[in-house]
């Protein structure tokens, strides 16, 4: 099989255009060609007048596949090799896992256990996905809270009430696991080789059921509605694990325990804090949704091809770096979605976005941060933890109480005064939102920055700073505001046997990253016991 790289495609491409085009770069004739496949694909939308797709593809030949290459001598044709990832040397633990937290990070350490024949016990303080789903749908439609069920807790992790992102800055060979693990669990099988693989919030909860179920087939447990409340030691070593659930209470004996518990566990952050096991504030970012019509972004992003049906939706991701040192930036980026009330605690309001598959919607919406460190809350553990709180309880009071969201339209945030009204961008989010004037719920620091990003980024992306986008508050739980620390095995030091994992405890940003280190510590888990 042979691999070409820098492929460039037009829009309208078919199948047999694709294979004509492959053929044309091996000089042979497109009959010859019994196989082709994408291995990357990518929208270069650099020149607007000329926009095309950029792939690398894997090729077969009737015969003569060496002949190609000694002949070409092109550097943009190879030969193609696979090496799949191939897990390191594991053994048997004397006691079964405990997993804490059911979200990428969780699942994937599950899993990785289970495949290893270590039948898992998983704890989940929410709910399975389908009753997840329900409680949701009850919260946006009438702002009935269930603080154990929502949008942050519960199986699949907030995630699953995303547009379903899988791109990530790290580079890991585990990556290629969880993408393979994703689409045989029913995720959309170009996820394996697009630039910018997104499954939808839609699809994704059917790739986390079906894991759950492989989980279980592999002799592993979920038991959900089932919180932590203490972590047992004996000896200076973790010995068990007590939660609370549906039948009371429970022990678990066992000496590892994979705690991903998610960025919005703030009770289990006490609880470790408490315990006097090592942690620290860490900087995360706090800003706004900001949301714009669909159709000005596939503009201002594919000019006359805004529009073509092989495009879909435009996203974004654009950055500013402020003289004062600040750092302000678009996240989580959702093409023709919604923007989501993601409270987990009553009386304190909080926004993120979401996604379905299709990215079929009006607005578009992405998350405007600015980064904030121990200037803004101070150096304990858990300040950064009490910031965000205090955002949220602002954005809760002046949206009315109610868990409608405060908004306010882009020229009027420009201008420092407050919405009256709203124009052409109708809000998403529900239960409903309450026009005012955002520096009421955000520090002043953070709205000078935001202005700021604002009109920068609107110099970058044409339309970002129309009069009528929207902005609602309060986007807090980007990520983590703490760092649970772990050391070279990537135990806690004070407690062996507990694996702080993902993005509740510091080290990851998103699905991709904080699946990769569930399967990380439960292979190092397995590595421990062995040593």
């Amino acid at each position: 099989m042979l691999k070409i790289t820098e492929l460039s495609i037009p829009l309208d491409a078919d199948e047999a255009a694709l294979r004509r085009l492959a053929a044309k770069r091996l000089r042979v004739r497109a009959e010859e060609i019994t196989g082709i496949r994408f291995c990357k694909k990518s929208v270069d939308a650099r020149k607007k007048q000329e926009i095309h797709f950029t792939a690398s593809v894997e090729v077969s030949l009737a015969q003569g596949e060496e002949r190609v290459i000694s002949s070409l001598r092109d550097p943009r044709v190879t030969r193609a090799v696979h090496t799949p990832y191939t897990p390191p040397p594991s053994h048997r633990l004397a006691q079964r896992p405990v997993v804490v937290g059911f979200g990428p990070a969780g699942i994937f350490a599950a899993l990785t256990f289970a495949r290893a024949g270590q039948r898992p016990i998983v704890l989940e303080r929410g709910s399975e996905v389908e009753r997840r789903r329900r409680r949701v749908a009850e919260f946006w439609a009438a702002g009935r809270l269930d603080p154990s069920c929502n949008v942050q807790f519960g199986e699949g992790g907030a995630g699953t009430f995303s547009d379903g992102k899988l791109t990530t800055g790290i580079k890991d060979r585990r990556t290629e696991v969880v993408l393979r693990e994703l689409a045989a669990a029913g995720a959309p099988e170009e996820i394996l080789y697009q630039a910018k693989p997104h499954i939808g919030t839609d699809r994704l909860a059917a790739a986390v059921r079906n894991l759950r179920e492989e989980i279980l087939r592999c002799g592993g447990e979920v038991f959900f509605d089932t919180r932590m409340t203490a972590l047992l030691s004996s000896h200076g070593r973790l010995c068990g694990v007590r939660a609370e659930g549906p039948g009371g209470v429970r022990e678990w004996d066992t000496g590892t325990v994979i705690l991903a518990v998610g960025h919005s566990a703030r009770d289990t952050f006490a609880l470790l804090n408490g315990m006097g096991l090592p942690m620290e504030a860490k900087a995360f970012s706090v800003g706004a949704r900001i949301e714009h019509l669909q159709e000005r972004i596939d503009r201002a992003q594919y000019g006359n091809f805004a529009g073509h049906p092989a495009l879909g939706a435009a996203d974004y991701k654009l950055a500013v770096h402020l003289p004062d040192g600040r750092g302000i930036y678009t996240f989580c980026m959702c093409p023709g979605g919604t923007v989501v009330a993601a409270a987990s605690e009553e009386g304190r309001l909080v926004t993120n976005g979401m996604s379905e598959y299709a990215r079929g919607g009006r607005n578009a919406n992405a998350a405007l941060l600015v980064g904030v460190d121990a200037r803004d809350f101070g150096g304990g553990p858990l300040d950064g933890v009490a910031f965000q709180r205090k955002l949220e309880e602002a954005a809760f009071l002046l949206g009315g109480g109610d868990y409608k969201a405060p908004v306010q339209r882009v020229e009027d945030f420009l201008a420092g005064r407050a919405s009256a009204r709203l124009g052409e961008v109708v809000p998403t989010y529900r239960p409903g939102v309450t026009p005012c004037d955002l520096r009421e719920c955000l520090p002043g620091a953070i709205v000078t920055a935001m202005q700021a990003g604002i009109r920068e980024m609107d110099r970058r992306l044409r339309g970002f700073a129309a009069p009528d986008a929207v902005l609602t508050a309060v986007e807090s739980r980007s990520s983590s505001p703490v760092r649970i620390l772990r050391g070279k095995t990537l135990e806690s030091p004070l407690l062996p046997g507990l694996y702080p994992c993902g993005e509740g405890a510091g080290y990851a940003g998103g699905i991709m990253s904080a699946a990769v280190d569930g399967i990380r510590c439960a292979e190092q888990a397995m590595a421990a016991e062995q040593a």
